[in-house]
């Protein structure tokens, strides 16, 4: 890591200079879960970021992204949105409101993966807030990604002004709306005398981008434990690293970051991108029966379920604090019940 040590008000002013839109029901709150706290023994005090309340159709982390990316796409006179992943992506849903709110066209490219295209779930919401829903088998990543831009060029050449999934130009401007949340994270753990040893975030890409360049230009002590939930075909640390280096750029920041200032960790995507894990599920449910604050099955539960891992190994000294950030993706599990209480 490289650059200058900031203050919350820095990071707000640097972040100030990019697009925006405001979308999201900010600051989110910052809970202690002490019974949640208490289940895990070790004496190591958690606490919960709770942007599953950020608002766009019950929330997530892709609202604090969309203020930066709607702020993009407004500034360059789009009249739609031309987006995708799979069927129950918490990033369409979230895409589908914020369109819905500023009178939007959104057009969305769902693949099917191994997911059911009923309307359940993120789904659902999409239909309600006026998405048109395509789906397709292009799997995401680089094959979605080139379907997505093909697309927005027909709308071009049709006389539309499309705005799209392009990863360069998106998810760095994402990766700042997470920098920003992190000086907001720290505001208010400070007003508590509360300084981390550790910020769980499950992210392989923006989120994750932003909170590691948040952490490195607050200078804070604490670790981002950046808990993958996907695997992509390229080096996930330094793609990252990229991404949050092109974000402080774009802030106007000389901070640069590489894949060794990267806690990146791959080994809790199993049993595979979208599938739940029993580790994942044990979290989920702890959460619920102690603190009654529900995740997803497959993305936030399995990076709670790293915290649970290493709380339970002794990672942490007793009398420490870990912090949370819950990136939201619960109307998932309405989609897939099956997995979320499996034997019932």
């Amino acid at each position: 890591m490289s650059g200058p040590t900031l203050s919350p008000a820095e990071v707000r002013a640097a972040v100030a200079k990019l697009p925006r839109v405001r979308l999201a029901h900010l600051p989110t709150p910052l809970e202690e879960l002490h019974r949640f706290s208490a289940a895990l023994g070790g004496g190591v005090r958690v606490f919960i970021k709770r942007d599953d309340c950020t608002g766009l159709v019950l929330g997530g982390n892709k609202a604090r992204h969309n203020e930066f990316l709607f702020g993009d796409a407004l500034a360059s006179g789009a009249d739609m949105f031309v987006w995708g992943a799979l069927v129950q992506s918490n990033n369409c849903r979230t895409t589908a409101a914020a369109c819905a709110k500023l009178g939007l066209e959104c057009r969305l490219y769902l693949s099917r993966a191994h997911q059911k295209t009923e309307p359940q779930g993120n789904l659902l919401l999409d239909y309600l807030v006026g998405a048109h829903v395509e789906f397709t088998n292009a799997k995401i990543g680089p094959e979605l990604n080139a379907l997505l831009a093909g697309k927005a060029e027909e709308f071009r050449a049709a006389g539309r002004t499309p705005y799209f999934w392009d990863p360069p130009r998106v998810v760095p401007m994402a990766a700042a709306s997470y920098a920003l949340c992190m000086a907001e994270l720290t505001e208010q753990l400070g007003a508590l005398g509360v300084n981390p040893e550790a910020y769980y975030v499950s992210s392989a890409g923006a989120t994750g981008a932003g909170v590691a360049l948040g952490n490195c230009l607050l200078g804070l002590s604490g670790r981002a434990r950046l808990i993958c939930p996907m695997p992509w075909p390229w080096d996930i640390p330094t793609r990252m690293a990229e991404d949050a280096t092109a974000a402080a750029a774009l802030m106007g920041l000389p901070h640069r970051l590489t894949a060794s200032d990267l806690d990146a960790d791959e080994s809790y995507i199993a049993p595979g991108y979208g599938l739940p894990s029993p580790a994942g599920q044990e979290a989920m449910h702890l959460l619920a029966t102690t603190e009654a604050i529900l995740t997803d099955h497959v993305y936030t539960a399995k990076a709670l379920a790293a915290l649970v891992a290493d709380v339970r190994a002794g990672r942490y000294p007793r009398g420490s604090s870990v912090a949370f950030i819950h990136t939201g993706g619960v109307p998932a599990i309405f989609a897939e019940p099956e997995k979320v209480l499996p034997g019932m």
